[in-house]
């Protein structure tokens, strides 16, 4: 509530500001607007707080679904009282666990073979912010769209996940898996640059001791 409070505050500063310097003649009227506009705002944050608690309370049993397997359960809930991701993020769209929804539901329908519908709520997965959680979900979307042949494309999106993640557990995953997309497609050269760029930063990681032979591999094809 302490943010809530701060954001009001601001809010009301700004606009106080705003209407003493444009019409001061009129500042009885911004006065009267001004407490209109901030309850509207503490309102709203609550609202937004409640929005969030009964998100998470609805994501949670769909998380423990999703964690032990049952998928299509997780997906589309029980009929009773889980709701199910797919509702959790219809519902609560502009909360952080509607958002957590998404990636889960991506999950879950990957899991499935559902492989257009992983893409959608992938990509309308938001990880803006979260250092692990956004480069995961990119390399998911990547993986995904290979699945469905989007190959340029999940290049593009691994490539972009392993800068997001910029460390040894997952840039390298990333920078493999579009090496090997590009090796299949005849693009060895493009493959190699990333597979070097594996051995050259992430030499310390699984796939850094492994990046050799995959160097090797393009080479000897030469």
């Amino acid at each position: 509530m302490a943010e809530n409070k701060t954001t009001a505050q601001n809010m009301e500063a700004a606009l106080e500001q705003t209407f003493v310097e444009k019409n001061i003649k009129k500042i009885g009227i911004a006065v009267v607007a001004l407490l209109v506009i901030v309850l509207a705002c503490i309102g709203f944050n609550y609202y937004t707080d409640s929005r969030n608690q009964k998100a998470a309370e609805a994501l949670f049993p769909c998380e423990q679904l999703f964690q032990n397997g049952d998928y299509e359960k997780a997906l589309n809930g029980d009929g009773q009282q889980v709701i199910g991701l797919i509702e959790v993020a219809k519902q609560y769209s502009s909360t952080k666990s509607g958002n957590l929804a998404k990636l889960y539901a991506g999950l879950a329908y990957a899991q499935t073979g559902k492989m257009e519908e992983a893409e959608k709520m992938l990509s309308d997965f938001s990880g803006r912010g979260d250092e692990m959680v956004s480069p995961a979900a990119l390399g998911a979307l990547g993986n995904v769209q290979a699945e469905l042949g989007q190959l340029d494309k999940a290049v593009e999106t691994l490539k972009k996940a392993a800068k997001k993640a910029d460390n040894s557990v997952l840039s390298p995953i990333y920078l493999v898996q579009a090496g090997e997309i590009l090796e299949s497609q005849g693009k060895a050269d493009e493959a190699l640059k990333l597979y070097e760029q594996v051995r050259n930063n992430y030499r310390g990681s699984q796939q850094g001791q492994e990046i050799d032979k995959y160097i090797e591999r393009i080479k000897a094809a030469k």
